[in-house]
This record gives structure tokens, sequence and C-alpha cells, in this order.
């Protein structure tokens, strides 16, 4: 379980860093980063799988075309929730991306009593309605309701439902995702050039587009390692990592504003938080003791 663990904290932390390598690339507009981004990931991807021989799955997606259905939506879900993302971080809004991931884990309750019927106990209403307001006090500060986090949190937790439901692993999920999303991305980068519409690039920048498929897919292999072996309450405390670092590179490293109303805003979530996770943390315990 500790390696898990490590597994775990490393996926969240690298998740976290983004900004540090995305920014670099704040010279390239949002959609041209996401459409290399779905290229070089199938490249990694494709490379992992050679490696380690996983081709057995493809005979499913055979056997089973709606699956092609539902990972085409998946994966318009998760290049829409890149592009909200990239574009937030490099317009200002890393504070607006933490936000969103500090509220996913109340959107998954939500989604999950609407669509699996699962019936969240007495403190997970409480926290989704503390979180609630903390989200409509953000709306009353900035005259508009704050969508950048609410499309990246309701984007991820959409695309978390739905490979939830999908019989894929992580991996084999995410290459057929980016087997999906590549052609669809050539065609468009080869068409921009050709146009002329999309500037030509140094060898860094294109060092850069490269690395994307495994700053893309290394954490979500550590993630798939570590959901294996650790229990899901330990991975509902470490996924708040990365909305925390990001925090702190908004805030020391960016300099986006946070103090007085929007501070407040921002406990008001981190008391939900606080409470999900202690009721949830104490149903493992009571379930523990159980005879």
């Amino acid at each position: 379980m500790q390696m898990g663990v490590i597994h775990g904290a490393l996926a969240y932390v690298m998740w976290g860093l983004f900004p540090l390598f995305f920014k670099q690339l704040q010279h390239v507009g949002s959609a041209e980063v996401v459409l290399h981004r779905m290229v070089w990931s199938l490249v990694f991807v494709l490379g992992v799988l050679t490696v380690l021989r996983r081709w057995t799955w493809l005979a499913e997606v055979r056997r089973r075309p709606a699956l092609l259905g539902l990972f085409a939506l998946s994966a318009t879900l998760l290049a829409g929730n890149w592009l909200l993302y990239i574009w937030a971080v490099n317009h200002g809004h890393v504070l607006d991306a933490s936000l969103g991931y500090f509220i996913l884990p109340l959107v998954n309750v939500a989604l999950g009593y609407v669509f699996l019927h699962e019936r969240p106990r007495r403190m997970q209403w409480v926290a989704f309605g503390l979180a609630a307001v903390g989200v409509l006090w953000l709306a009353l500060l900035t005259g508009h309701m704050p969508w950048i986090a609410l499309g990246l949190a309701l984007s991820f937790a959409v695309y978390g439902l739905m490979r939830k439901l999908a019989p894929l692993g992580a991996l084999e999920g995410m290459s057929l995702e980016t087997l999906l999303l590549a052609p669809v991305a050539l065609a468009v980068l080869a068409w921009g050039s050709w146009q002329g519409s999309l500037p030509a690039h140094d060898a860094h920048t294109w060092l850069l587009f490269a690395l994307c498929g495994p700053v893309t897919a290394v954490p979500l292999l550590l993630f798939a390692a570590s959901a294996r072996k650790v229990p899901l309450s330990t991975l509902g405390i470490l996924q708040y990592l990365s909305p925390s670092i990001l925090l702190g590179l908004g805030v020391l490293l960016y300099g986006e504003p946070f103090a007085g109303p929007r501070l407040a805003g921002f406990a008001l979530i981190w008391l939900a938080l606080a409470l999900y996770s202690a009721e949830g943390l104490w149903q493992v315990q009571r379930q523990r003791g159980q005879p």
C-alpha cells in the first residue's frame, strides 16, 4: 500500500504542477496546444502499449461497436476539459482552475445521486450545501458565476462518470480516446498549416509539443497503479494535493489576487471538503470496526 500512496501522491503532484509546463506554451494558441496534446498523447500511449504488449482490449472494442460511441463522447469531454484548463492557465486564471478541482469531489457526489442513484449521507449533503454557498458567494463577488471552475469540474466529473461505466482500464481507455481524437487533430493541424493560419514554430516549441504526450499519460498511469492498491478514502485525501498546488502557484508565483471576500468563498469550500473527507474517513473506520 505504501508504494500505492507514493504513486497516487506523485500523480496528483504532477497534475498540480501542470501550469509550470503549459505556461511554457503560452505563446501558442490554447486550441493548437490541445491538438498537439491529442496527437503526442497517442504516440506515447501506443509506445507504452507496445512495451507492455497490451493489445487484447482491441478485440473487445471490435466485438462491441457501441464502445466507440461511448468513448467518442468521453474523448470530446476530455478534449473540452483540456482546452478550458490550458486556456485558464495561460490567461491568468490558475486560481479558477484550482477552485474547479476543489469542488470536483462534491460534483461527483451530485452526479452519483442523479445518475447512479447513490444516496449521499447527511453530512455529505451538508458539505455539498456549504460548497454551493461558497460558489454563489464567489459569483456575487465577481458579478458572474465562476464558469471556468464549474466548467472544469463538470466536464471532468461527467468524464469520470462515463469512464466509471465503461469496461476499459485507464491506459486502454485513454488509448482509445486518443485514437479517436488524434486523426481529427492531425487533420485540423494539417489544414491550418496548409492554409497558413498556424504559425511556424522553433525546435524548442516542437520539443514541448512532443513532451505533451508523457506529461499527459505518466500521471494517469501512476494514478491507475495507485487506484489498484490504495483505498478510495486515501485517494480522496490525496486528490486535494493537485488543487492545493494550483492555489499556491496562482498566488505565490503568478500573483493572482487572493484575499478578503475571495478568500472567504474558498474558505467555505475548504470547510465543505473537510466535512466531506472527515465523514468519509469516519465511515471507513466504522465499517472496519464491524464484525
